[in-house]
């Protein structure tokens, strides 16, 4: 089990309505429904996936997050997930306004592009990292938005959006962000978690 996905559960009130956007495979989803709350769905771009989904009896939408998102009424979800996929998203800010709008909360979760051996391999290497949370070469590398824990702060800042919660996951160890420890837990940390609300 993936330490991100206890976190996620713990931010999770017990039986809320969720969505996961960009739930892939549905491991996450799967991991929520057994241990926090069946009124869960997905909604996810690839059909390999939704048909991965669908196997497993995890209810999945096909769709487009950057279009489709759309299509929920305000406030239809009491959590909106997106795990490890906002730097994919050609417009990773019309998608959060999005998530905040149909969720009452929302969960992102973002590898840490500022993390120390990212920048170390740059600055070394001279070349694009690859790493355990970025395993692909720039040439197929789906994440067009790289982003820093310090950067989503200062996003969430800048469009006064609230962050109720934030932690910073580094191999197994969990510690909490705040405005004091920012600039360290973004050179340290790996994958950065924000609950945060409109």
């Amino acid at each position: 089990m993936k330490k991100e996905y206890k976190i996620i559960s713990e931010l999770i009130e017990e039986k809320s309505r969720t969505l996961d956007v960009g739930c892939g495979n549905g491991d996450l989803m799967k991991y929520l429904f057994e241990n926090k709350t069946k009124h869960i769905r997905g909604l996810e771009i690839s059909k390999k996936s939704v048909q991965n989904c669908l196997s497993k009896g995890l209810p999945v939408i096909e769709g487009n997050a950057e279009n489709d998102l759309k299509q929920f009424p305000n406030h239809s979800f009491d959590y909106v997930i997106l795990s490890q996929t906002l730097q994919a998203f050609l417009n990773p800010e019309k998608v959060i306004t999005e998530l905040l709008r149909i969720g009452k909360k929302a969960i992102v979760t973002i590898p840490n592009f500022g993390h120390w051996k990212v920048r170390l391999e740059l600055l070394i290497k001279g070349t694009m990292p690859v790493t355990e949370n970025l395993p692909n070469e720039w040439y197929n590398t789906p994440n067009l938005h790289m982003c820093t824990i310090k950067d989503f702060f200062n996003f969430c800042e800048k469009r006064n959006i609230k962050v109720f919660k934030s932690f910073a996951l580094n191999k197994e160890k969990i510690s909490i962000i705040n405005r004091s420890n920012l600039k360290f837990k973004n050179l340290i940390s790996e994958l950065g978690i924000f609950l945060i609300e409109n």
